[in-house]
């Protein structure tokens, strides 16, 4: 194939999976250091964001550069929402309500979502998680400002009613969604922050489907997907599961040995954000060759 061929060979998709703080740094400071190496995954025709993955999504679709993006998961906890409330993690009881959740689902994917998310309803109504307001301000000193581009960016999110995905975007089904509000959605981890409510529903994390939510990429004839946090469980299929059913080309990257060390046993630790964007900066040289091959 001629590079002018291959340049053409369809659409190309993006995967931002979910993973926590330490997901959404490690998946910067990956995509900085591949575009340093000349592989710029931004550019992808389509990319899908769930949780972490949809703050990443968000800024790299807008015009602040990677660079900048890189810089500013280096500062400190404070200057990004971090500084006067309590680390969250998902402990003991968090993933008990997950494993109940899963058994009860018995293999049905929207029943799981419909479970979990009818527990995340009932722990913040019991005031266990941080208020509605207070996580808006959190989110907002990660995407604050940014609207939808004219890109297609998709982003995911569960709706407790019918446990059913929801895509938020341009190109998605709920267009009309403001990026900030999408974003929470995705984002709001069952039980330990809020589920969001938009129009009269209510939504929960995106990775309560998924972790990855890859099949959304089907459209695409070329997939990276970037998973920090990825497994199968019951009726959740990885991203690898995924795209495999899709038939699609696609490589999907996780973290190496040192971003593991980096990231820790607590993904939504502010403190380890630094050491997990350098992480995936420096494995984004031991990446970029196979990413290279497929991508470009």
């Amino acid at each position: 194939m001629t590079e002018p061929e291959k340049q053409d060979a369809g659409r190309r998709g993006l995967v931002l999976g979910g993973g926590g703080i330490t997901g959404i740094a490690w998946e910067t400071g990956l995509l900085y250091g591949l575009a340093e190496h000349g592989v710029d995954l931004s550019a992808a025709d389509r990319i899908v964001g769930t949780s972490a993955g949809s703050i990443v999504g968000a800024p790299i679709t807008s015009d602040i550069g990677l660079e900048e993006l890189f810089r500013r998961q280096l500062l400190p906890p404070a200057v990004l929402g971090d500084g006067d409330v309590d680390v969250a993690s998902l402990g003991v009881g968090t993933m008990a309500a997950f494993v109940v959740s899963l058994l009860r689902a018995r293999g049905d994917r929207t029943r799981f979502g419909r479970v979990l998310g009818a527990k995340a309803v009932r722990r913040t109504a019991r005031g266990r998680t941080p208020s509605i307001e207070e996580r808006y301000a959190q989110v907002d000193k990660r995407i604050g400002g940014l609207t939808w581009a004219d890109r297609d960016l998709v982003v995911t999110a569960v709706d407790v009613a019918t446990g059913e995905l929801v895509t938020f975007g341009p190109q998605s089904e709920r267009p009309e969604v403001s990026l900030r509000d999408a974003v929470n959605a995705s984002c709001a981890v069952p039980c330990v922050y809020p589920p969001i409510p938009i129009d009269g529903a209510l939504y929960v994390d995106g990775g309560v489907r998924s972790g990855s939510n890859a099949d959304l990429v089907g459209d695409c004839t070329r997939v990276v997907a970037l998973t920090p946090s990825d497994r199968s469980a019951g009726p959740l299929r990885t991203a690898g599961q995924q795209l495999a059913e899709l038939g699609v080309d696609h490589l999907v990257i996780s973290p190496d040995n040192g971003s593991l060390d980096a990231i820790g046993k607590n993904v939504l630790d502010p403190g380890a954000r630094a050491p997990s964007a350098h992480a995936g900066y420096a494995q984004a040289a031991t990446e970029v060759e196979f990413i290279r091959d497929l991508w470009c």
